[in-house]
C-alpha cells in the first residue's frame, strides 16, 4: 500500500518537473530546473533547531539563542550552496557505443560549466532506478560520468530521464535536476551463441586459415583441452614425451556472401542472430564480406569497423517479426 502510494506520488511529481519531454542537447540548468528538498537528516536538523530556539526563548538564554540562529544561518547557506552546485551546469551530450542486445550500454554523460568553479561529488543516475549511479565532478569547467543501462532488444533505445543530484555541502538537503535527451541509441542484435561456420567464400584472392579439419598440415602444437583425438600426432608425441596436435590449413575464399536467404530454415529473429554472428566471425578472421537483406541494397563487400557497423545497424533496424 505504501509502495503504491509512493509510486503514484512519484509519477504525479514527474509530470510537473522539467523537462516534461525529451529535449535537444546541450541542456542548461537554470534556477527553474533545479529542485531542493530536505533530507531525513535535514528534517532532524530543523526539528532540533526549533527545539533549541524554543528552549532559548523560554529560558531567556541569549548564548543558546545566538547558537541556534548561527546554525539556522549555516543551514540556509548550505541550501544556497547546494543549488549553486547545479545552477549554470550544462549537459553537453549523452552517448554510448552500440552493443549487442543483452549487454549493458555504457552511457557517458558529458557536462560543462561556463565558470571554472569546482563542482564535486555530483551523482548521476537513471530515473527511476537510482541504484545504478555514477559520480560526476567538474574541474576547469569539464566533467564526465559513465553508468550502465541494460538492453533487452535490438533497434533504437530511447534514453530514459537522467537525474543529476547532490547533498553537498552538509547533507541537509538534496538538490537535483533532470536531463532527457531525445536522441536514441542503437542496440545491435544479439549474435547466435552457437552455429555453423562461415559460408565458403569466393573470389580471385584466396587466403588460408588454421582449422582442425583442413587439408594441409601447417604445424604441430601442444594439446589443449577439447582437441579431437584424431588430430593428435602420436609418433611426434612419443618422441617429445608430451601430446602434440596437428594444426591444419584450410583455403578460404577472399569474399564471403552473407545472404538472408542462405541461412536455412530459421525463424525471423534466428536469421538475424545468425547473420550477426557471421558478421563478427568474418571481422575476427579478417575476411571481406557482403551482406544482402530483403528489400535493401547489398552492403559491401568490405571489412573493418565502419563496414561492421553498417551491417549490424542494418540488421538491428529490420522490422520486428
Amino acid at each position: 500500500m505504501v509502495g503504491s502510494m509512493r509510486s503514484r506520488l512519484h509519477a504525479w511529481a514527474m509530470v510537473w518537473t522539467r523537462p516534461r519531454a525529451p529535449e535537444a542537447l546541450p541542456a542548461r540548468f537554470d534556477r527553474r530546473r533545479v529542485y531542493v528538498l530536505p533530507t531525513r537528516f535535514g528534517l532532524f536538523y530543523a526539528v532540533l533547531l526549533m527545539a533549541m530556539t524554543l528552549g532559548a526563548l523560554n529560558y531567556n538564554n541569549n548564548p543558546a539563542l545566538l547558537l541556534a540562529l548561527l546554525l539556522v544561518g549555516a543551514g540556509l547557506a548550505s541550501l544556497i550552496a547546494g543549488q549553486m552546485q547545479l545552477t549554470g551546469l550544462s549537459v553537453a551530450a549523452v552517448e554510448a557505443e552500440p552493443v549487442a542486445a543483452g549487454t549493458p550500454l555504457q552511457l557517458r554523460v558529458h557536462a560543462v560549466a561556463t565558470d571554472t568553479r569546482r563542482r564535486r561529488g555530483l551523482r548521476v543516475d537513471v530515473e527511476p532506478t537510482p541504484e545504478d549511479s555514477a559520480l560526476l565532478s567538474l574541474d576547469q569547467g569539464f566533467g564526465e560520468a559513465e553508468l550502465s543501462w541494460p538492453t533487452v532488444q535490438r533497434g533504437w533505445l530511447d534514453l530514459p530521464r537522467l537525474r543529476i543530484s547532490t547533498t553537498r555541502p552538509l547533507g541537509l538537503a538534496r538538490t537535483w535536476a533532470y536531463v532527457w535527451s531525445h536522441a536514441p541509441l542503437l542496440v545491435y542484435p544479439a549474435p547466435e551463441p552457437h552455429g555453423p561456420p562461415l559460408p565458403v567464400g569466393s573470389g580471385d584472392r584466396v587466403q588460408s586459415r588454421l582449422h582442425p579439419t583442413g587439408d594441409d598440415v601447417h604445424h604441430l602444437r601442444g594439446y589443449r583441452s577439447g582437441d579431437s583425438r584424431r588430430a593428435i600426432a602420436w609418433k611426434p608425441s612419443a618422441r617429445r614425451d608430451s601430446l602434440l596436435v596437428r594444426e591444419f590449413e584450410q583455403p578460404l575464399g577472399a569474399e564471403v556472401l552473407l545472404d538472408w536467404r542462405g541461412v536455412g530454415r530459421l525463424g525471423y529473429e534466428a536469421r538475424i542472430a545468425r547473420l550477426a554472428r557471421w558478421v563478427d566471425e568474418a571481422e575476427r578472421d579478417g575476411r571481406r564480406y557482403r551482406l544482402t537483406l530483403p528489400g535493401q541494397p547489398g552492403i559491401g563487400p568490405g571489412h573493418g569497423p565502419a563496414h561492421r557497423h553498417a551491417c549490424l545497424r542494418a540488421l538491428a533496424l529490420l522490422p520486428h517479426g
